[in-house]
């Protein structure tokens, strides 16, 4: 087992040298990652395919995230790095205080299958960036792209460097005794409850990146054309298995009936008569393809289905599908669906619709079209999430200098531009003091008065 082969001072040694603190060493690690994209699209393209049948344009965008990524870490990393003046009260100058940005040491980035290659790389370049060495362990769910990482990264870096270590979930256990200086994991709560009970063993402080049941809102003032378009495009993006997808959608009822007969012209016209035959659709996680037929078995019973319903047994696919609910207490609602599947339920107005979003865990991203500014600043006030967006669903996560993270169930810490830098550093406290200005007062015996104490220390 490649456990036994590894040690993590092998990787710790080159940080605790202070190489790595060196810009020059940072930047030559980004630009063999750049490499890596440049040289290998196909290949990458290939084993994403391998995996998920992903459509050629879905699976180029993880590759695009990551030189998003690069380009601003690599445009920035100087600034990021210069230490940041503090300014010393009176009484300590003429002193400096400034903090400094260091390495936490070797970190574990623990990858996800629904993006398997973006989101192992995505939070290695702000590891590399920062200055620490890595173990990647990419998901054995995507066994095509985790077998291409593996060869890629031993191509391209020292292993002393950054280190793929592959095996299963008990493998990954057993990863996690070590002490390492940070965990970064992307994945379900569930797991992710289990990443944090093992680094609190060792008090490793980590990042989880984790899943949400992230409603949409659409009130009256919504462009229905392209309300409908921008839903149907993100809920059917990688077959629905996107952390950040439309989970379910709160819709005022006046304008309930003109929406999903839009939404359903779109899934047609996205993927023809019959979805399943679309090669624009990804098929869906081995793992998770059970649960998912059973949701959609479970709708028909109900006789919930709207549109869609169907399933391709032999490559793993379901049709976009549309469900009507008429229970807040719904699965549908109460659970992340991670698939294609939409439930709709009719709202009142934007009061009704936060209600029922407080009603549920906090979710990773909240959706709303149409509405007034009264009712934005009403949602952004009174709910809570790990991000908003306007009249579009998931594209915020593509604007590389915007913090991405969860909040609550759907995750804890922050990365993407600045926010992963500092993800991965230790901002250390650093004041230095010259020897020719010492006062005494601050030495017994105490005999200065008390009311100067208080002039001087405002």
């Amino acid at each position: 087992m490649q456990e036994q082969k590894f040690t993590i001072e092998d990787l710790r040694k080159i940080v605790s040298s202070g190489e790595t603190r060196s810009e020059s060493w940072r930047r030559l690690q980004l630009k063999r990652l750049s490499n890596l994209l440049n040289q290998n699209q196909n290949a990458i393209l290939k084993a994403l395919y391998a995996d998920l049948q992903k459509p050629q344009t879905e699976a180029f965008f993880e590759i695009l995230a990551l030189k998003q990524e690069l380009k601003v870490c690599q445009q920035k990393l100087s600034k990021w790095m210069k230490p940041k003046s503090i300014e010393v009260p009176l009484w300590l100058k003429p002193g400096k205080a400034y903090v400094i940005n260091e390495p936490l040491g070797c970190v574990l980035v623990i990858g996800a299958w629904n993006y398997p290659f973006m989101l192992s790389l995505h939070p290695l370049i702000s590891a590399l960036a920062a200055g620490n060495t890595a173990v990647l362990k990419p998901s054995e769910y995507a066994p095509a792209t985790s077998g291409l990482i593996e060869k890629l990264i031993s191509q391209t870096f020292p292993n002393n460097v950054v280190r793929v270590l592959q095996g299963d979930e008990h493998f990954s256990e057993k990863l996690l005794s070590h002490n390492f200086d940070h965990i970064f994991f992307t994945g379900g709560t569930e797991t992710g409850r289990k990443i944090m009970a093992a680094a609190a063993k060792t008090l490793t402080p980590i990042t989880l990146e984790l899943g949400g049941k992230n409603p949409a809102v659409v009130l009256e003032g919504a462009d229905i054309n392209t309300t409908a378009k921008r839903l149907v495009w993100g809920k059917s993006l990688n077959a629905g298995q996107t952390c950040l997808a439309p989970n379910h959608l709160f819709v005022q009822r006046e304008i309930r009936t003109q929406l999903i007969e839009k939404l359903k012209f779109y899934i047609n016209s996205f993927y023809g008569e019959n979805p399943n035959n679309s090669d624009n659709i990804a098929s869906i996680n081995k793992r998770q393809f059970k649960r998912v037929i059973d949701l959609i078995n479970n709708a028909k019973a109900k006789n919930q289905i709207l549109h869609g319903g169907e399933v391709n047994l032999n490559e793993r696919k379901v049709s976009p599908t549309i469900i009507s609910l008429n229970d807040s207490d719904d699965s549908f609602i109460k659970e992340e669906i991670f698939g294609p599947i939409l439930p709709i339920w009719d709202i009142q107005n934007i009061d009704h619709a936060i209600n029922l979003i407080r009603e549920q865990s906090k979710p990773l991203s909240i959706y709303m079209f149409g509405g007034s500014n009264q009712d934005k600043e009403k949602l952004l006030r009174m709910t809570s999430s790990g991000g908003v967006c306007f009249n579009d669903v998931i594209m915020h996560a593509g604007i590389p200098e915007l913090p991405f993270g969860g909040v609550g169930d759907s995750g804890t810490g922050r990365y993407h531009g600045q926010a992963g830098f500092e993800t991965f550093s230790h901002q250390k406290s650093v004041l230095d003091r010259p020897f020719w200005l010492d006062l005494k007062f601050r030495y017994p015996p105490y005999n200065i008065d008390i009311s100067f104490l208080n002039r001087i220390m405002r």
